[in-house]
């Protein structure tokens, strides 16, 4: 057999990264959020991230084996949905709403489209929505460990409200925050209710800033998406720079721009259809908090951008190489 030369147009790319080296990566940066988890809501926190992980892992080895291909669990990227999935429900979500969860983003969402790269939406994202559809009481019932730095650590989670229930209200809720003893160091640090994975922002960006460093994901998109959540919240909030502050360290904010809008399948492949994405899901975050029924908009935002990912590649193109620009 004649041995062929294949010549292509450049760039010329060679890279040992795979699918499983860049889940690994995204994996070590959830880590610091992932133990924050454990020391805020303990046991748990624990028993939400193994039955999540469990749900989707186990759900997509079996779903693999039903349909005799090759297991794809070797890549890790259900171990990223499940723990990711952990990070945006309460810890006192029940242990099998938790697996049910795992189970449906990875089957209804990931599998039955094709598989890793397929799915046309996040998959843990649609698996909180899901949720939350399905059981509104049990995902919205927030805990609070009652950490406290100065005294000591109560280890008994309580029924609280979270920062973005206050900040409904405008720059109003300000005060109620205030009343309720929850700074902006708390939110910082991850001492106020929420899901497990949204109320350590600090930790977040430093997983984020991990990501970057190793070139998994571009900053260009968790910039533009943060930006424009701080400019309209503070622009539509009566120019209170405080309110815009705590905005962006409430709620999913930090983990949506850095973990879940940068999902490679779900998001458009040019940089400047990148920043539109991100500024129209920054748009659609800051019109859900502000306007909208819903405390929360980041999961909604992030959803809906999905499905406009693929018109976003269809009308913003790079110039063909070799092509005269019209």
């Amino acid at each position: 057999m004649e041995n062929k030369l294949i010549v292509s147009s450049s760039p010329h790319v060679r890279s040992n990264e795979d699918t499983s080296y860049i889940m690994k990566q995204v994996i070590i940066a959830l880590v610091p959020a992932a133990l924050a988890g454990l020391f805020y809501f303990r046991l748990n926190a624990l028993s939400a991230m193994f039955f999540c992980i469990l749900g989707t892992v186990g759900s997509e080895h079996i779903f693999c084996k039903i349909m005799k291909k090759k297991s794809t669990i070797g890549d890790f990227s259900a171990v990223v949905t499940g723990l990711l999935l952990a990070f945006n429900v309460p810890a006192s979500l029940p242990w099998w709403m938790c697996l049910l969860g795992g189970i449906f983003a990875m089957v209804v969402v990931k599998m039955v489209f094709g598989g890793l790269g397929c799915n046309f939406v996040n998959p843990a994202l649609a698996a909180r929505a899901f949720l939350l559809a399905s059981f509104p009481v049990a995902m919205t019932a927030w805990t609070k460990t009652g950490v406290n730095f100065v005294s000591s650590a109560n280890l008994d989670a309580v029924s609280t409200a979270t920062p973005l229930s206050f900040l409904k209200a405008g720059p109003a809720g300000l005060a109620e925050l205030a009343s309720n003893n929850i700074s902006l160091s708390d939110m910082f640090l991850g001492n106020t209710g929420g899901c497990i994975g949204e109320t350590c922002a600090l930790l977040v960006i430093l997983g984020g800033v991990y990501l970057i460093y190793k070139g998994i994901i571009s900053y260009v998109m968790p910039v533009a998406y943060i930006v424009t959540v701080f400019v309209l919240t503070f622009l539509l909030g009566g120019f209170n720079l405080q309110f815009a502050i705590y905005q962006l360290m409430a709620g999913g904010l930090m983990l949506g721009g850095f973990f879940m809008l940068t999902d490679y399948a779900t998001s458009p492949m040019t940089k400047k259809g990148q920043v539109i994405y991100a500024v129209l899901a920054g748009v659609i975050t800051s019109v859900i908090r502000l306007y909208g029924g819903y405390p929360e908009g980041v999961s909604y935002s992030i959803l809906l951008v999905n499905c406009l990912a693929p018109l976003i590649d269809k009308f913003v193109k790079n110039r063909v190489f070799g092509k005269e620009a019209k």
